[in-house]
């Protein structure tokens, strides 16, 4: 069976909470998610704000406080928020990739820098207290101090499974990255040997249909086609022949599916979730959104990427890609009017730059 762009939008929109404001806590919207995307304070937030029918800020930094989600490296050696639960099995399924992105990064600048030696270190060094970044890399250069003290920490991070504790991550607020170990803040330790089955799962249940690689563009895994192959999954094929899975049964949204003005944050997880992301916007777009390792926020106008947006001195800056009909503008206005409220700039201008 042959799925079309449009049918591929309005399927993982419904999945992503994004066709309509969902009923569902903050604790359980993550779990949705899987983990979602955190390397600026806010984006999470917004990005649950604009999926939910009822969220405060309070919900999500209760939850981060409350150790029922924790914020640490994991897909793609990238920050994220995700349940505690969910964590313990994620995050060494990711040690791979993490290790790869840490050699690629830093490989060539730690020459005779023992990787175990390191990793025993820094773990003495964090047992039983909480350091920041710059404490714990200056610790390390103390061992090595011919050693770039930058790589020192991240290689740490990249090690050992690492909590960055509340408040940062939390609404407004970034500054110094604190570590902690992940099984003294949890109080449980990691499973040893996850199934990578169980996170295929996971992201077909967020994301699906898709292929090979949009489940490794979004994990950071590698060789996951033979896993998917011995899978129970159903098969499609999008309207260049590529095969696309999902799990059986998982029910496929009508194309002429209406799909209300979203705003998407920085680094948002739909963007970012597939190798393919004609679903959501064209190559052109894709390139003006998503430039090196940065995830520009956008909008979303009937299901797809209509633009970008920002908060400038307390305004909502939106710039189109190409011109809107006024009945988008107005629909934008009244969802960006929401969003200068919950993020505390009510009654805050909406401007549009050219491009509308």
């Amino acid at each position: 069976m042959e799925l079309s762009q449009r049918v591929l939008n309005r399927t993982t929109l419904h999945r992503q909470l994004l066709l309509e404001r969902a009923g569902l806590d903050a604790r359980a919207a993550v779990e949705r998610l899987v983990a979602v995307q955190g390397q600026e304070a806010n984006a999470p937030y917004i990005g649950l704000w604009s999926r939910l029918a009822a969220f405060t800020q309070d919900d999500l930094t209760s939850l981060l406080y409350g150790k029922q989600v924790v914020r640490g490296t994991m897909l793609r050696a990238t920050q994220h928020l995700a349940l505690s639960d969910d964590y313990l099995w994620l995050r060494p399924l990711m040690q791979v990739p993490m290790s790869r992105a840490r050699q690629a990064a830093f490989g060539k600048a730690m020459p005779g820098v023992d990787l175990e030696e390191l990793a025993k270190l820094a773990r003495e060094h964090l047992t039983g207290r909480t350091l920041t970044r710059p404490q714990i890399r200056d610790l390390l250069a103390e061992r090595w101090p011919d050693v770039e003290p930058f790589g020192l920490g991240w290689s740490a991070q990249s090690l050992l499974p690492i909590i960055h504790t509340p408040p940062n991550g939390t609404w407004n607020q970034g500054g110094a990255t604190p570590f902690t170990l992940a099984e003294e803040w949890l109080g449980r330790a990691l499973e040893s040997s996850p199934p990578v089955e169980r996170l295929v799962t996971r992201y077909l249940a967020a994301y699906g249909p898709a292929g090979v690689m949009d489940v490794q563009a979004w994990s950071g895994l590698t060789r996951l086609k033979p896993v998917m192959e011995a899978m129970d999954l159903a098969k499609y094929r999008d309207i260049s022949g590529k095969v696309l899975y999902d799990l059986p049964g998982a029910p496929l949204v009508s194309a002429d599916t209406p799909a209300p003005a979203r705003f998407l944050p920085w680094f948002d997880n739909l963007i970012v979730a597939f190798a393919d992301r004609r679903r959501m916007m064209t190559d052109e777009q894709r390139r003006a959104v998503c430039v090196g390792a940065v995830i520009y926020p956008t909008f979303l106008i009937d299901g797809t990427v209509g633009g970008m947006w920002d908060f400038k001195d307390g305004a909502l800056v939106m710039t189109p890609f190409s011109p809107l009909p006024s009945a988008a503008r107005d629909e934008l206005a009244v969802e960006g009017a929401r969003l200068l409220a919950f993020a505390g700039h009510e009654g805050g201008a909406i401007e549009w730059r050219p491009g509308s």
